[in-house]
Protein backbone atom coordinates (compact mmCIF):
# COMPACT_ATOMS: atom_id res chain seq x y z
CA UNK A 1 0.00 0.00 0.00
CA UNK A 2 1.32 3.22 -0.87
CA UNK A 3 -0.37 6.43 0.60
CA UNK A 4 0.23 9.98 -1.01
CA UNK A 5 0.99 13.05 2.06
CA UNK A 6 -0.83 15.07 -0.21
CA UNK A 7 -3.95 13.07 0.03
CA UNK A 8 -3.80 12.64 3.80
CA UNK A 9 -3.64 15.83 4.10
CA UNK A 10 -6.40 16.49 2.21
CA UNK A 11 -8.16 13.56 4.02
CA UNK A 12 -7.80 15.34 7.47
CA UNK A 13 -8.93 19.32 5.86
CA UNK A 14 -12.68 17.98 4.73
CA UNK A 15 -12.89 15.78 7.73
CA UNK A 16 -12.07 19.07 9.91
CA UNK A 17 -14.53 21.36 7.44
CA UNK A 18 -17.15 18.60 6.67
CA UNK A 19 -17.66 20.16 3.20
CA UNK A 20 -15.66 19.38 0.06
CA UNK A 21 -16.45 22.90 -1.07
CA UNK A 22 -14.82 24.84 1.54
CA UNK A 23 -12.11 22.37 1.85
CA UNK A 24 -11.13 22.29 -2.31
CA UNK A 25 -11.26 26.26 -1.67
CA UNK A 26 -8.88 25.91 1.24
CA UNK A 27 -6.76 23.23 -0.42
CA UNK A 28 -6.21 25.57 -3.70
CA UNK A 29 -7.53 22.65 -5.67
CA UNK A 30 -10.92 22.26 -8.02
CA UNK A 31 -13.60 20.20 -6.16
CA UNK A 32 -13.54 17.30 -8.31
CA UNK A 33 -9.81 17.20 -8.18
CA UNK A 34 -10.13 17.19 -4.57
CA UNK A 35 -13.15 14.18 -4.92
CA UNK A 36 -10.49 12.05 -6.89
CA UNK A 37 -7.81 12.07 -4.53
CA UNK A 38 -10.39 11.26 -1.85
CA UNK A 39 -11.74 8.29 -4.37
CA UNK A 40 -8.37 7.19 -4.56
CA UNK A 41 -7.60 7.25 -0.90
CA UNK A 42 -10.41 5.06 -0.11
CA UNK A 43 -9.32 2.77 -3.17
CA UNK A 44 -6.03 2.13 -1.47
CA UNK A 45 -7.22 1.97 2.06
CA UNK A 46 -9.67 -0.53 1.38
CA UNK A 47 -12.60 1.41 3.00
CA UNK A 48 -14.84 4.66 2.54
CA UNK A 49 -14.09 7.38 4.88
CA UNK A 50 -17.05 9.73 4.86
CA UNK A 51 -20.92 9.44 4.24
CA UNK A 52 -23.50 12.42 3.62
CA UNK A 53 -25.41 13.74 6.21
CA UNK A 54 -27.49 16.82 5.89
CA UNK A 55 -25.35 17.92 2.84
CA UNK A 56 -22.33 17.66 4.95
CA UNK A 57 -19.42 15.08 5.04
CA UNK A 58 -19.47 13.11 8.20
CA UNK A 59 -16.33 10.50 8.84
CA UNK A 60 -18.08 6.56 9.13
CA UNK A 61 -16.42 4.56 11.72
CA UNK A 62 -13.45 3.40 9.92
CA UNK A 63 -12.29 6.90 8.94
CA UNK A 64 -12.65 8.38 12.76
CA UNK A 65 -10.30 5.20 13.56
CA UNK A 66 -8.13 6.26 10.65
CA UNK A 67 -7.75 9.80 11.09
CA UNK A 68 -6.99 9.45 14.54
CA UNK A 69 -4.10 7.44 13.99
CA UNK A 70 -3.27 9.70 10.96
CA UNK A 71 -3.33 12.71 12.85
CA UNK A 72 -0.58 11.29 15.39
CA UNK A 73 1.58 10.16 12.63
CA UNK A 74 1.08 13.30 10.79
CA UNK A 75 2.04 15.26 14.19
CA UNK A 76 5.29 13.19 14.29
CA UNK A 77 6.60 13.78 10.71
CA UNK A 78 6.08 17.67 11.64
CA UNK A 79 7.62 17.47 14.73
CA UNK A 80 10.57 15.15 13.04
CA UNK A 81 10.62 17.98 10.28
CA UNK A 82 10.85 20.64 12.98
CA UNK A 83 13.60 18.84 14.68
CA UNK A 84 15.73 18.50 11.41
CA UNK A 85 15.35 21.97 10.93
CA UNK A 86 16.21 23.07 14.17
CA UNK A 87 19.82 21.22 13.78
CA UNK A 88 20.18 22.98 10.47
CA UNK A 89 19.24 26.56 12.70
CA UNK A 90 19.59 26.46 15.97
CA UNK A 91 19.64 29.78 16.07
CA UNK A 92 16.25 30.98 14.76
CA UNK A 93 12.83 29.18 15.38
CA UNK A 94 10.00 30.04 17.15
CA UNK A 95 8.48 29.97 20.68
CA UNK A 96 4.69 28.98 21.54
CA UNK A 97 4.18 31.18 25.10
CA UNK A 98 1.15 30.92 27.11
CA UNK A 99 -0.05 33.18 30.38
CA UNK A 100 -2.16 34.58 32.68
CA UNK A 101 -3.63 37.78 31.10
CA UNK A 102 -2.47 39.40 34.39
CA UNK A 103 1.34 38.67 33.16
CA UNK A 104 0.95 40.29 30.29
CA UNK A 105 1.16 44.31 30.87
CA UNK A 106 4.78 43.49 32.34
CA UNK A 107 6.15 40.28 32.70
CA UNK A 108 6.09 38.83 29.35
CA UNK A 109 6.69 42.41 27.73
CA UNK A 110 9.95 42.93 29.89
CA UNK A 111 10.88 38.93 29.30
CA UNK A 112 10.56 39.10 25.47
CA UNK A 113 12.31 42.15 25.06
CA UNK A 114 15.17 41.60 26.72
CA UNK A 115 15.70 37.95 25.65
CA UNK A 116 15.13 39.01 22.00
CA UNK A 117 18.25 41.80 22.40
CA UNK A 118 20.34 38.13 22.76
CA UNK A 119 18.28 36.26 20.16
CA UNK A 120 16.86 38.40 17.89
CA UNK A 121 16.10 35.81 15.14
CA UNK A 122 13.85 33.76 17.66
CA UNK A 123 10.12 34.38 17.05
CA UNK A 124 7.32 34.01 19.40
CA UNK A 125 3.71 33.13 19.09
CA UNK A 126 1.29 34.48 22.25
CA UNK A 127 -1.52 33.10 23.91
CA UNK A 128 -3.63 34.44 26.72
CA UNK A 129 -6.02 32.51 28.39
CA UNK A 130 -7.71 30.68 31.22
CA UNK A 131 -5.84 28.17 33.54
CA UNK A 132 -8.15 25.38 32.18
CA UNK A 133 -7.55 26.27 28.31
CA UNK A 134 -3.75 26.72 29.03
CA UNK A 135 -3.78 23.64 30.52
CA UNK A 136 -5.38 22.33 27.37
CA UNK A 137 -2.99 23.74 25.08
CA UNK A 138 -0.01 22.42 27.07
CA UNK A 139 -1.03 18.91 27.33
CA UNK A 140 -2.22 19.19 23.19
CA UNK A 141 0.77 20.57 22.34
CA UNK A 142 -0.02 24.09 21.66
CA UNK A 143 2.21 25.64 23.18
CA UNK A 144 5.96 24.98 24.42
CA UNK A 145 5.99 27.11 27.25
CA UNK A 146 3.74 28.82 29.84
CA UNK A 147 3.62 31.01 32.64
CA UNK A 148 1.03 29.74 35.55
CA UNK A 149 -0.10 29.53 38.44
CA UNK A 150 -1.01 26.07 40.14
CA UNK A 151 -1.91 24.78 43.47
CA UNK A 152 -1.06 20.97 42.46
CA UNK A 153 0.57 21.00 38.74
CA UNK A 154 -0.54 17.89 36.75
CA UNK A 155 1.79 14.97 36.44
CA UNK A 156 2.53 15.44 33.04
CA UNK A 157 3.93 18.60 33.37
CA UNK A 158 7.38 20.20 34.99
CA UNK A 159 6.86 23.56 36.47
CA UNK A 160 9.36 25.47 37.90
CA UNK A 161 8.54 28.85 40.59
CA UNK A 162 9.39 32.04 40.01
CA UNK A 163 8.03 34.29 42.14
CA UNK A 164 5.03 35.03 44.51
CA UNK A 165 1.81 37.61 44.56
CA UNK A 166 0.20 38.41 47.71
CA UNK A 167 -3.24 38.47 47.04
CA UNK A 168 -5.41 41.57 48.32
CA UNK A 169 -8.66 42.27 49.55
CA UNK A 170 -9.51 45.36 46.85
CA UNK A 171 -12.07 47.78 48.16
CA UNK A 172 -12.64 51.30 46.73
CA UNK A 173 -10.68 54.01 48.56
CA UNK A 174 -13.75 55.73 50.07
CA UNK A 175 -15.35 52.40 51.13
CA UNK A 176 -15.39 51.83 55.26
CA UNK A 177 -12.70 48.79 55.13
CA UNK A 178 -10.23 50.78 53.73
CA UNK A 179 -9.29 52.60 56.98
CA UNK A 180 -8.26 48.71 58.09
CA UNK A 181 -4.52 48.35 57.91
CA UNK A 182 -5.54 44.32 57.68
CA UNK A 183 -9.01 42.83 57.92
CA UNK A 184 -9.60 38.57 58.12
CA UNK A 185 -11.90 37.29 55.38
CA UNK A 186 -14.58 37.23 57.51
CA UNK A 187 -15.15 40.93 57.35
CA UNK A 188 -15.96 40.88 53.21
CA UNK A 189 -18.96 37.72 54.17
CA UNK A 190 -21.71 40.20 53.78
CA UNK A 191 -19.75 42.13 50.82
CA UNK A 192 -20.86 41.88 47.16
CA UNK A 193 -17.97 39.90 45.57
CA UNK A 194 -16.49 40.68 41.92
CA UNK A 195 -14.71 37.80 40.80
CA UNK A 196 -13.48 35.48 37.60
CA UNK A 197 -15.15 33.23 35.90
CA UNK A 198 -15.08 29.60 36.96
CA UNK A 199 -12.29 28.06 35.40
CA UNK A 200 -10.03 31.14 36.00
CA UNK A 201 -6.99 30.23 38.32
CA UNK A 202 -7.51 33.49 40.40
CA UNK A 203 -11.58 32.48 40.65
CA UNK A 204 -10.33 28.76 42.32
CA UNK A 205 -8.25 30.45 44.39
CA UNK A 206 -10.51 32.93 45.32
CA UNK A 207 -13.19 29.68 46.47
CA UNK A 208 -10.76 27.77 48.08
CA UNK A 209 -9.47 30.38 50.24
CA UNK A 210 -13.44 31.70 51.23
CA UNK A 211 -14.53 28.18 51.66
CA UNK A 212 -11.61 27.76 54.19
CA UNK A 213 -12.63 30.86 56.02
CA UNK A 214 -16.50 29.70 55.94
CA UNK A 215 -17.50 32.84 53.82
CA UNK A 216 -20.00 32.39 51.40
CA UNK A 217 -20.44 35.22 49.28
CA UNK A 218 -22.61 37.10 47.00
CA UNK A 219 -21.08 37.35 43.90
CA UNK A 220 -22.64 40.00 41.89
CA UNK A 221 -19.44 40.18 38.76
CA UNK A 222 -17.46 37.58 36.99
CA UNK A 223 -14.68 38.90 35.02
CA UNK A 224 -11.98 37.74 32.69
CA UNK A 225 -8.68 40.41 33.47
CA UNK A 226 -7.68 42.06 36.56
CA UNK A 227 -8.48 45.47 34.96
CA UNK A 228 -12.14 44.66 34.49
CA UNK A 229 -11.90 43.01 37.95
CA UNK A 230 -10.60 45.80 39.67
CA UNK A 231 -12.63 48.70 37.64
CA UNK A 232 -15.77 47.27 38.61
CA UNK A 233 -14.44 47.63 42.55
CA UNK A 234 -13.80 50.85 41.52
CA UNK A 235 -17.49 51.75 40.18
CA UNK A 236 -18.15 50.40 43.97
CA UNK A 237 -19.81 47.33 42.25
CA UNK A 238 -18.37 45.26 45.52
CA UNK A 239 -14.90 43.93 46.47
CA UNK A 240 -12.32 41.68 44.99
CA UNK A 241 -9.62 39.00 45.77
CA UNK A 242 -7.12 40.27 43.52
CA UNK A 243 -3.24 41.27 43.27
CA UNK A 244 -1.97 44.26 43.46
CA UNK A 245 0.04 44.67 40.33
CA UNK A 246 1.97 47.54 37.82
CA UNK A 247 -0.73 49.56 36.09
CA UNK A 248 -4.14 49.74 38.76
CA UNK A 249 -2.25 52.45 40.69
CA UNK A 250 -4.35 55.04 38.86
CA UNK A 251 -7.77 53.29 40.39
CA UNK A 252 -9.43 54.92 43.89
CA UNK A 253 -8.58 51.17 45.11
CA UNK A 254 -7.28 50.30 48.78
CA UNK A 255 -5.72 46.85 48.54
CA UNK A 256 -6.07 45.55 52.02
CA UNK A 257 -3.51 42.86 53.29
CA UNK A 258 -6.11 39.70 54.58
CA UNK A 259 -4.79 38.49 58.19
CA UNK A 260 -4.97 35.18 59.60
CA UNK A 261 -5.00 33.10 56.12
CA UNK A 262 -2.41 33.52 53.71
CA UNK A 263 -3.43 34.76 50.24
CA UNK A 264 -1.22 34.33 47.84
CA UNK A 265 -0.12 32.71 44.65
CA UNK A 266 2.80 31.84 43.13
CA UNK A 267 3.71 31.79 39.78
CA UNK A 268 5.86 29.30 38.03
CA UNK A 269 6.88 28.33 34.24
CA UNK A 270 5.54 25.22 32.25
CA UNK A 271 6.33 22.73 30.18
CA UNK A 272 5.08 19.17 28.98
CA UNK A 273 7.80 16.48 30.40
CA UNK A 274 7.65 14.55 27.38
CA UNK A 275 7.25 16.65 24.42
CA UNK A 276 10.13 17.96 22.42
CA UNK A 277 11.20 21.78 22.83
CA UNK A 278 13.13 23.28 20.62
CA UNK A 279 16.61 24.87 20.64
CA UNK A 280 15.16 28.41 20.95
CA UNK A 281 12.37 27.47 23.20
CA UNK A 282 14.85 25.49 25.61
CA UNK A 283 16.87 29.05 25.52
CA UNK A 284 14.03 30.86 26.62
CA UNK A 285 13.15 28.77 29.11
CA UNK A 286 16.68 28.49 30.45
CA UNK A 287 16.21 32.88 30.26
CA UNK A 288 13.31 32.72 31.74
CA UNK A 289 14.45 30.59 34.85
CA UNK A 290 17.80 32.46 35.28
CA UNK A 291 15.99 35.64 36.10
CA UNK A 292 15.44 37.42 39.31
CA UNK A 293 11.88 38.16 39.62
CA UNK A 294 10.59 41.14 41.66
CA UNK A 295 7.92 40.42 44.19
CA UNK A 296 7.35 44.30 44.27
CA UNK A 297 6.72 45.18 41.23
CA UNK A 298 6.46 41.67 39.31
CA UNK A 299 8.63 42.51 36.16
CA UNK A 300 12.09 40.54 35.72
CA UNK A 301 15.37 42.20 36.84
CA UNK A 302 17.51 42.00 33.88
Amino acid sequence: MTLDLQQLYAFRTIAALGHMTQAASQLALSQPALSRSLARLEEELGFPLFHRCHKRLELTRSGRIFLEHLDQGLQRIEAGRQQALDLIHPERGSVSLSFLHSQGTHLVPELLQQFRRLHPQVHFRLYQNSTAALLEQLHSGGTDLCLCSFATPPSYLAWQPLFEEDIFVAVHREHPLAQQESLSLQHIAAEPLITFKPNYGLRLLADHLLQQAGVQPEITFEGEEIMTVAGLVEARLGVALIPHLAGLEHLHLAFLPVKDTPCRRTIGLAWHKERYLSPAALKFRDFVLEQRISKEEYVPKL
